[in-house]
């Protein structure tokens, strides 16, 4: 498992073994490159031990915490932070971490000892699990757990047909049956055989009571204060640190903060593709950009030919199906050649309205909400549509007349229909009649975007916010930019997705 997921961490690798547990590690070093970071890693004692991938931006702030409470440390090494963050708060430790992790972590002090598993707020980091009758398996790629032997390598219909739907795999589910994400802001407790999942944080309106009712002037002066101090603290790192530099305004507000905090000259990256994709080359806008903030900026130019002779490891470096990553992927293989951290403007147009759907969505709430006959009839087609006993014409001839109706009336259909790809009934059409058959038991696009309507009482730019985070960046933009960046050993950090820029709040106190 650990030779499979060496791309990972090509720097160093361990494991800890005893009766009835096994954890492995391979290490990206970024903090604390010495040998004092080398994972798995225990308490002084040996009864508590953790495998993290993952960084903590504010691990120096709670080691000197936890030393005032009489903890000792033996590293200057983040892990070893969070290593006593779980000693002292228990299964309310994740809300202290300000970062992104996956993690494990088990604990032997108790009678029945305790296997935890964590994922961050946003899912930046991935963690998948099995279920193995009374037993588990864990790890940061379907790789990793395919090579244990454990997992059978086959490929769910239902997922199958998910992903042609929406354009990835909703988690938690993944492409293979039996194997599961664990979801954002949640962790797993395993006792004496036994899965137990909560969340410990929630998306949240109005968190910052006060921002909503400042003026415009005093809101941006909040964020900004808020973003600068994320950037500078997202640029702790003993290994060299870049920025992706897309031309758009994400990523030139976090590159340009870089540059203004940076103790050396910055270190930006953009990937184009000349004359055969013109439409898409953003990289002169790029490059005005990396000039304005003085950056060492590195244009890469991807030809046709360049990406068929890589498409095998970009397929490889995806870990499960994907319509997305191969920009990610250009841009981290160049990136990686002069640093080992790159920052990303990932989570800007998520927070801040930037994608087309955000307005879409305004104008489809403002209208429902005048109400008038035309809007009563189609909320009514809409509603008779989506009733169950018509799922199964979604893959009949009339299934593009059926899920066109279902769209009408309804905040989350009218949403759904904004950014899909074959969506249901196109899904089920380029399927084969046995795959198609053995996948009629997809949920349905409404039911996925309702796990992750969390901010349904909020405006329509609230919801979309939630849906988007929950969807879109959860289930593609994240995952993807984690597996392929990784492929090439390369750390993203995305600042925007910081907890203290976002709407998250302690879900509830777990014990």
């Amino acid at each position: 498992m650990i030779k499979a997921m060496h791309h990972r961490g090509p720097d160093d690798w361990g494991i800890f073994e005893e009766e009835g547990i096994a954890l492995g590690h391979t290490r990206l070093a970024i903090i604390d490159t010495s040998a004092g970071g080398h994972q798995p890693m225990s308490n002084a004692e040996q009864s508590v031990w953790i495998t993290y991938n993952g960084e903590a931006y504010n691990y120096r702030e709670e080691r000197e915490r936890l030393r005032r409470q009489g903890y000792l440390f033996s590293t200057e090494s983040d892990t070893e932070v969070v290593l006593h963050l779980y000693e002292e708060y228990g299964l309310n430790f994740a809300m202290h971490v300000r970062g992104m992790f996956a993690l494990a972590i088990y604990d032997r002090r108790l009678l029945q000892p305790r296997l935890l598993l964590v994922r961050d707020h946003f899912g930046i980091k991935p963690l998948l699990f099995a279920r193995l009758g009374s037993s588990l398996a864990f790890a940061s790629e379907l790789k990793g757990l395919i090579a244990s032997g454990l997992v059978e390598r086959r490929i769910d219909p239902v997922s199958l047909r998910l992903l042609l739907t929406h354009g990835s795999v909703p988690q938690p589910r993944s492409i293979i049956p039996g194997v599961e994400m664990l979801l954002p802001g949640h962790l797993l407790v395993y006792e004496e055989g036994e899965i137990n999942i909560h969340p410990y944080t929630h998306l949240q309106r109005n968190r910052m009571a006060s921002m909503r009712t400042q003026p415009y002037p005093e809101q941006v002066r909040m964020l900004r204060n808020a973003l600068e101090e994320t950037v500078a603290s997202q640029m702790v790192s003993d290994v060299p640190i870049g920025a992706f530099l897309s031309g758009g305004i994400d990523s030139a507000i976090t590159a340009a903060l870089m540059a203004r905090h940076g103790a050396s000259r910055l270190k930006t990256f953009s990937v184009g593709f000349g004359s055969e994709g013109t439409d898409l080359d953003e990289t002169d806008d790029a490059l005005r950009v990396a000039q304005f903030i003085g950056s060492d900026h590195t244009r890469v130019v991807v030809t046709g030919h360049e990406v068929r002779d890589r498409l095998d490891h970009m397929a490889y470096a995806l870990d499960q199906p994907s319509i997305d990553g191969i920009n990610a992927y250009l841009v981290s293989m160049a990136a990686r050649e002069l640093v080992t951290v790159a920052v990303s403007g990932t989570g800007g147009d998520e927070l801040f309205a930037g994608y087309p759907w955000y307005a879409e969505m305004a104008r489809f709430d403002a209208l429902k909400s005048r109400g008038g006959i035309r809007v009563e009839v189609q909320a009514f087609v809409g509603s008779v549509a989506r009733h169950k006993w018509l799922d199964r014409t979604v893959s009949s001839p009339i299934g593009k007349i059926v899920d066109r109706l279902r769209t009408l009336g309804a905040f989350l259909p009218h949403y759904r229909r904004q950014y899909q790809i074959f969506g249901p009934s196109g899904a089920a059409a380029v399927l084969s009649s046995d795959w198609e058959y053995n996948s009629r038991g997809a949920p349905t696009p409404e039911t996925v975007m309702a796990c992750g309507d969390e901010l349904a009482g909020g405006s329509a730019v609230d919801r979309v916010t939630a849906l988007c985070l929950r969807g879109y960046t959860q289930n593609q933009l994240l995952r993807d930019i984690d597996a392929v960046s990784m492929s090439h050993s390369l750390e993203v950090r995305v600042p925007f997705l910081d907890p203290t820029l976002s709407r998250q709040k302690r879900a509830r106190d777990i014990s």
